[in-house]
């Protein structure tokens, strides 16, 4: 089961990929694309590396202790969708769309933790995952901002 799960969330992100991408505003997505990568697996490596998650199964275990297909894929199609949807709004509204993001996210995966073999948590809880999801979130809201500010002085 988990491996058609990510055979299936692999297609999926393949599929929407081009979509998410598109204009407008290009460089800004891929610019989040790549730094919500980057962050998503620094903290996973951390907590894999601190025994605190575990992927039994994941893309090429013998290559990687985490799952990149979370960290270089699903995470930062998501965080695409997610700028997209708060690019104008201000501080509180941010806050609030962030709330609509990481407690969906945060419950499913409580749920896949307890149904499915795809990760394990041993030192982990919900609530580390809602403060890891709302702090990436807005992390990379916060560096989509400062990309915007960029673009208008040039």
């Amino acid at each position: 089961m988990e491996r058609t799960l990510l055979k299936g969330l692999t297609v999926l992100c393949a599929v929407l990929f081009p979509f998410v991408v598109k204009k407008p505003r290009f460089k800004e997505m891929l610019i989040v694309f790549f730094a919500k990568g980057i962050l998503a697996t620094l903290i996973d490596a951390y907590a894999v590396n601190t025994n605190r998650i575990k992927y039994p199964v994941r893309p090429y275990p013998r290559i990687f202790s985490t799952n990149i297909l979370y960290d270089l894929l699903f995470f930062p199609l998501l965080s695409m969708v997610w700028v997209r949807q708060s690019y104008e709004d201000k501080l509180p509204a941010i806050l609030l769309k962030s709330l609509m993001w990481s407690v969906p996210m945060s419950i499913s995966q409580w749920y896949l933790e307890r149904n499915s073999n795809l990760f394990k948590w041993k030192k982990w809880t919900i609530f580390h995952t809602f403060a890891s999801v709302s702090f990436t979130l807005l992390t990379i809201r916060g560096v989509a901002g400062l990309v915007k500010k960029a673009d208008k002085k040039l």
